[in-house]
């Protein structure tokens, strides 16, 4: 049959189906595949090129929208062994604990584990051979995402959602059941800046770097301060409120020293997509370190280990892995749904490792030798993309908030074996036929209403006719 006999009307239907055809079976093919070829298709998995050093420990989130949880993306944390088999999975729906947020390691080989509960912020001892609790400490204050024991008996708080702008670092001696030291957020920070009144600083990060002296990481102001206990006073300060260029929304801080004594901080930069590291000479900051952007999406923690990698958890990738200085991945874990915080049990908390200035790595690199492929083989996101191609014109603004919001809500919906852009074709594919479908009920309306006439007259006529 010659084309140019068809219809008009058929020949629009063809190009439409060969459209939504094209946008769908990327997506198909990628599904028929991970589901021939995975064990299990819808959870855990593992690439390793060489095996990690011990028992890695990952919490993750869980799926979180507006304080509601989902059975089917629980909160849980991970115990994955050197080649990548689960050892253990520990599932916060089993009781009471909605997200799982910071995970220790204590000297005990136990994990000192951070949760949200309904209203409250829940702090327990957990025993990984018998998987109960040592002992639990429930805090009245809401969403905390780090709590770490020290000096024995007592709980260093990051409390980030104190009502009234309150936000605050305190020491509660569980021994005393008492607040031993306070430390405001309102007295060293504009009640002006930061974000809004009920998530004001959203300190999510404080850690103890030596006798007295605090670290933490007010994300809402990006920037990442250390405290002295004794004098009250931000002693060092690395960012400043909406200064992008060097910290955006950051995530979990690591202190290093370099083996001259220079201050370094390794730390995930979160909105900016990378993780970076500065050192501090002649007081001021020098970025040694980058880590992305390509690559990564929305990256939650960052620890150097003792020989020279980095963990990093890469949230909205669902992933943690194991990277070389030069940025090739050696070891990863795919671990829906939005992984928050890695640890290496037998490193204990927070080991600390060289710096990149003292590996002569200093740099910037983009991820490497992913085995999971989770954005196609390391190719850039519909929103690294949208952000690229705008950039320097009119819809930069609206599209970088279009891509912001695109990488951070679509991961919750997207098939976790399928990448971004097999996602927006699905979206686009789906579009297309509604689209089509409004046309062709437009089309038809004489067709379809004469039909809809006919049935009901039929109708009629047979409801009349039993009733007779």
């Amino acid at each position: 049959m010659n084309l140019r006999t068809l219809p008009r009307r058929w020949v629009v239907r063809g190009v439409a189906a060969l459209l939504v055809l094209s946008l769908l079976a990327p997506a198909g093919i990628s599904g028929a595949t991970h589901f021939a070829t995975t064990e299990d298709p819808t959870n855990l998995r593992a690439s390793i090129d060489e095996p990690a050093n011990g028992t890695t420990i990952i919490s993750i989130q869980g799926f979180h929208f507006q304080g509601m949880a989902n059975e089917n993306k629980p909160a849980r944390l991970v115990a994955v062994g050197p080649r990548g088999r689960v050892q253990w999975v520990h599932n916060g729906s089993g009781f009471d604990a909605t997200w799982f947020y910071d995970v220790d390691p204590l000297e005990n080989g136990n994990l000192l584990v951070t949760a949200t509960a309904k209203g409250e912020t829940l702090v327990y001892e957990l025993d990984i051979e018998t998987q109960e609790r040592v002992w639990t400490q429930r805090l009245p204050i809401h969403d905390t995402h780090d709590v770490d024991l020290i000096n024995g008996d007592e709980l260093l708080v990051a409390n980030m959602r104190a009502e009234g702008k309150r936000d605050r670092l305190f020491v509660y001696n569980m021994t005393k059941d008492d607040v031993v030291w306070r430390w405001q957020f309102g007295a060293h920070f504009p009640l002006s800046g930061g974000g809004k009144s009920h998530d004001w600083t959203h300190v999510n990060d404080i850690d103890k770097i030596g006798e007295g002296r605090y670290m933490a990481s007010p994300r809402n102001f990006d920037q990442v301060i250390v405290v002295n206990r004794s004098t009250k006073e931000i002693e060092m300060r690395l960012g400043s409120d909406d200064d992008y260029s060097v910290l955006n929304e950051q995530h979990n801080p690591q202190y290093l020293e370099s083996e001259n004594g220079t201050p370094t901080i390794l730390v995930a930069d979160s909105e900016n997509d990378r993780i970076v590291e500065y050192a501090k000479e002649n007081g001021e900051w020098k970025r040694t370190w980058n880590l992305g952007t390509k690559g990564l999406n929305w990256p939650r923690d960052a620890d150097r280990l003792p020989n020279g990698n980095t963990m990093v958890v890469d949230t909205m990738n669902h992933r943690v892995f194991e990277v070389t200085p030069e940025g090739n991945v050696v070891w990863e874990f795919h671990a829906p749904w939005a992984p928050y915080d890695v640890e290496r049990v037998n490193l204990g908390d927070e080991p600390g490792g060289p710096t990149i200035r003292d590996m002569g790595k200093s740099g910037s690199y983009n991820v490497s030798g992913s085995g999971l492929a989770i954005q196609g083989k390391n190719s850039k996101t519909v929103s690294f993309w949208l952000v690229e191609v705008t950039r320097g014109t009119f819809l930069q603004q609206p599209a970088n908030d279009f891509a912001r919001t695109w990488a951070h809500v679509t991961p919750w919906i997207r098939p976790i074996w399928m990448n971004s852009w097999e996602f927006l074709g699905v979206v686009v594919g789906l579009l297309t036929l509604v689209v089509w479908g409004l046309g062709e009920v437009v089309y038809q309306r004489k067709r379809i209403q004469y039909g809809a006439f006919e049935l009901f007259d039929r109708i009629s006529d047979w409801v009349n006719g039993r009733r007779i």
